[in-house]
């Protein structure tokens, strides 16, 4: 189990009050907007803002080519696939189930980890990933037969979140000798080109003004979710256990269903405030502190030893 620094606290609060109200801020976005352009925009607006950023925090950004294969590899799983299915996913969903949706990375994660990467992972842990997977089938539990009638949105949100939790464990493990924001700002870029590319191709004879709503939206996309989210999200990835960095930032979904409810209207039940606290509980499972186990008393023969020792000294 893995106790959070004051700093990672503090990331990990912004990270999920920001990501957790993007989901109806995303579905606003792409609301009479086609969705692919959205996340285009948001893109070439937010990756410059991230990139003075850390200018002005003087990160070196060089990456040697040696490393550029990796990074392609990173940027597949953690954000090419993820921004292009999700935010297909968001137009055919409501926000908050697209939300839950793609929080089932946590759970795909621990799998993943478990059975490729050798992570062993104790009964407490395994405990936390049923308790996430419970909160999401009461989260779904009054959606379940609209999301039979949305096949294709609900197959790209989880293919979304089983791909994202695949490049979580592979940045996890990366050896690239460079600051994480680095990579982040990088892996940024290159979904910049694109997210411009299938925008370009699928989406070009939809394009039109944005509305004001589209675009407050992207703004928002643009300087919190690109400008900090992300990168935020990069480093407690790399910087925590998987099954930490992942379950960690459970409530994002829970807070997407209330804020989706709260700005669009979906309705809250009661397996909504009970998956509340499964979430919670899943949390508290990865980054409540241990108690150390008090050291071994020596016995008798071993305190015996000690003194013939001291004595003979």
């Amino acid at each position: 189990m893995h106790k959070l620094s004051s700093r990672q606290w503090l990331i990990l609060i912004l990270l999920t009050v920001i990501w957790g109200i993007n989901w109806p801020v995303m579905k606003i976005g792409v609301t009479g907007f086609p969705p692919l352009t959205f996340r285009m925009v948001c893109l070439l607006m937010g990756t410059p803002v991230l990139g003075v950023a850390l200018l002005f925090l003087k990160v070196p950004l060089r990456i040697e080519r040696q490393h550029w294969p990796e990074l392609l590899v990173l940027g597949l799983f953690n954000m090419f696939i993820w921004h292009g299915m999700i935010i297909i996913a968001v137009q055919s969903l409501s926000s908050g189930r697209a939300a839950i949706l793609g929080y089932t990375m946590p759970m795909f994660s621990a799998v993943i980890g478990a059975m490729f990467f050798g992570n062993r992972l104790p009964a407490r842990a395994w405990g936390g990933v049923a308790a996430a997977a419970l909160g999401v089938v009461l989260l779904l539990w009054h959606e379940l037969t609209n999301l039979t009638g949305k096949p294709i949105g609900v197959l790209l949100a989880l293919i979304a979140a089983s791909t994202w939790a695949l490049g979580t464990q592979l940045l996890r493990r990366t050896r690239m000798p460079v600051p994480t924001l680095a990579i982040s700002f990088w892996m940024t870029l290159m979904t910049t080109v694109v997210m411009s590319v299938l925008a370009f191709v699928f989406e070009r004879d939809q394009w039109h003004t944005p509305s004001q709503a589209n675009f407050m939206a992207m703004v928002f996309n643009a300087v919190l979710v690109f400008g900090f989210a992300h990168a935020a999200w990069f480093y407690l990835a790399r910087s925590l256990p998987p099954v930490a960095s992942t379950l960690s930032v459970m409530l994002i979904p829970v807070l997407g269903v209330f804020s989706g409810a709260l700005w669009l209207g979906e309705v809250l039940h009661w397996q909504d405030w009970a998956a509340v606290v499964l979430m919670v509980a899943s949390i508290c499972s990865v980054l409540w502190p241990t108690t150390p186990a008090p050291a071994p008393e020596p016995d008798d023969s071993a305190k015996a030893e000690d003194s013939a020792k001291t004595a003979t000294t």
